[in-house]
């Protein structure tokens, strides 16, 4: 409870600080004030929060903590405005002292929050309206030209894409970067095959149909290992590419154009947003980093290639690891590509994003390539100190058998068809459940339910899981009515939806809330902790704390509705009890949302 928490956090300091001035505690014996470390209560019979700091100040002065807690609670006790917002404050066990807010400041709360279109959760300008925050950059997805999307690129997409949701709604502004493989040796081989198969395309417009990119992928690679000639061709263009031959570098825009649009139908369908900026992009900047590094005298020449030997990293003979920066044939790798970006993204403009904070989602093998990044980029200060660069890493998607997720022939599973499944499966048991209810509804009503269903279920169960684990892929679990699913929590939705049509529109404004029952102001607290939980997702970077708590919330009023009558009730109570369904909705649906997660009124 963010905004109660600070107002809490505020007196009890002032509260404590009191305290620890008296003699009585002996705060100038300590050396120091104490934190009162202030938190949400381990049970809900122990309140709302606990203050846990009489315990660390017992060991300091040597004094009973619960002694030191009694005269903390009297102290808080003496200020008029903790009282306004708490009820008296009780000491359990030791010393911990436990505080529950009072009920009429829940009620202000919520009608807040109702009226909020933020939910309560703060935007990052409100503090300083003057301030004008740095680019967050969010860097996911990055898949490969000429290769088709896999259930690899899922995770980093739909990952990448929820975090900078959470992002840009907390208000900061988010560049959301898609850095395609879109250059390197590989599209030697590509242009070769290209000229060789459709060499109209490079003189006739819009002639270019390449069709399955993996099958026109798989078909240039066996050319590559199997055909000298086509292997010397292939470095041949590499070389005219670098060097910007025109054809070849006609050859490589078709090449990317064709990748692009297939790539788009898959963002268009996860309803993804990014911007394009590819390794390409940094091709001018390469030789910069190479003679910069030099410079700082960084730069060791080893077997022919230039490396920096990092520091604390060290091989099988225990002498340092090199990351190679110019290879001895005076090419660029990966590092350097990325070391360039790094540069770019947080150097300010007219020569480079000025970010403050780069997220880079990619898989779980990537990490040492990406700590070696950051400790060269590091060393030659090329991040600011007030900046940060982070790595969020995921882990693999496995099938039902615990092994890494493929089709029944060994191919690595695409993402297309693996979309096209879950719509499918979820059309089916939507046409089921209509026939049992002897319903009919419309083919356009059919398609966008399980079109909704199917994609939500494939990104809520992998949202769900926390992403530095490997998960299990499952299409009958994604799409149980039953647990921690997308369906469960648009069936809730769907659920409240019915219940506000009945109930008709809400006005907050003439008649005071009234709440008596228990389940109640368990929903309340609930309600309440969204914005704790939107905070500790942009700091953590871990979007199935949402999830968990979504679960928890539509598990918490299904208990609600099912124990306590709303719109039989008598007012004020169903007018209370449907602003609990309202803000209940409001809450499930933006925090779907913030998921990537499309939303329905019927089911």
């Amino acid at each position: 409870m963010y905004q109660i928490y600070q107002e809490i956090n505020k007196q009890l300091n002032k509260a404590l600080n009191a305290a620890f001035a008296k003699e009585a505690l002996a705060a100038k014996k300590a050396g120091e004030s104490l934190n009162p470390q202030l938190m949400p209560a381990s049970k809900p019979d122990f309140g709302d929060f606990q203050v846990n700091g009489a315990l660390t100040l017992a060991k300091k002065i040597k004094q009973p903590p619960r002694q030191i807690a009694e005269l903390i609670v009297k102290q808080l006790q003496k200020s008029k405005e903790f009282n306004n917002l708490c009820y008296p404050p009780t000491i359990a066990g030791p010393g911990f002292i436990n505080i529950t807010i009072k009920n009429d400041c829940l009620s202000q709360e919520l009608l807040r929050r109702l009226n909020d279109k933020q939910l309560g959760v703060p935007l990052v300008k409100s503090n300083d309206q003057t301030k004008e925050f740095k680019p967050i950059i969010v860097d996911f997805s990055s898949p490969n030209i000429a290769k088709e999307m896999h259930v690899g690129h899922l995770r980093s997409t739909i990952i990448g894409d929820s975090i900078a949701r959470v992002l840009s709604f907390r208000g900061y502004q988010v560049l959301r970067l898609n850095h395609v493989g879109d250059w390197g040796t590989q599209f030697g081989m590509l242009i070769t095959y290209l000229k060789l198969v459709i060499p109209e395309a490079l003189t006739t417009p819009n002639l270019i149909n390449i069709g399955d990119l993996v099958d026109f992928y798989r078909k240039a690679k066996k050319r590559f290992d199997e055909d000298e000639y086509f292997q010397k061709c292939s470095r041949e263009e590499v070389v005219n590419l670098q060097q910007g031959k025109q054809e070849s570098l006609k050859a490589w825009k078709l090449l990317c154009e064709q990748s692009r649009q297939e790539f788009q139908k898959i963002y268009d369908r996860l309803d993804i947003e990014l911007c394009e900026r590819g390794e390409s992009f940094y091709n001018p900047f390469l030789m910069n980093v190479v003679k910069d590094l030099e410079k700082l005298g960084l730069l060791v020449e080893d077997e022919g290639a230039k490396c920096v030997f990092l520091e604390g990293i060290r091989g099988k003979e225990g002498k340092p690891l090199p990351l190679i920066i110019q290879k001895s044939d005076g090419g660029f790798n990966y590092a350097t590509t990325d070391l360039a970006a790094i540069r770019y993204r947080l150097q300010c403009h007219p020569n480079g994003d000025g970010a403050e904070r780069i997220i880079y989602v990619t898989d779980s093998g990537q990490s040492n390539h990406f700590s070696s990044v950051f400790q060269v980029a590091k060393r030659a200060q090329w991040i600011p100190k007030e900046c940060k660069v982070e790595h969020v890493p995921f882990g693999l998607v496995q099938g039902e058998d615990g092994k890494k997720l493929k089709t029944r022939s060994g191919e690595t599973v695409r993402l297309k068809e693996l979309l096209d499944e879950a719509v499918e499966r979820a059309k089916i048991d939507i046409e089921k459940r209509l026939h049992e209810e002897s319903r009919e509804e419309t083919e356009d009503f059919i398609h966008n339910v399980s079109t909704t269903i199917g994609i939500g279920a494939v990104k809520y169960a992998d949202l769900s899981q926390n992403r530095t684990t490997n998960y299990q892929f499952s299409f009958d679990r994604m799409l149980s009515l039953q647990g921690n699913t997308a369906p469960y929590l648009l069936y809730a939705l769907v659920r409240i939806a019915g219940i506000n049509r009945k109930g008709g529109n809400l006005d907050t404004t003439e008649k005071p809330l009234k709440f008596s029952q228990p389940g109640e102001w368990k929903l309340i607290r609930e309600l309440l902790k969204f914005d704790e939980v939107i905070l500790a997702v942009e700091e953590e970077l871990l979007p199935n704390r949402l999830c968990s708590y979504l679960f928890e919330l539509s598990q918490e009023f299904n208990r609600f509705y099912d124990q306590i009558p709303v719109l039989k009730a008598k007012e004020p109570e169903r007018s209370s009890r449907l602003v609990l369904c309202q803000l209940t909705r409001d809450i499930l649906k933006k925090g779907l949302g913030l998921l990537g997660i499309s939303t329905l009124e019927r089911m």
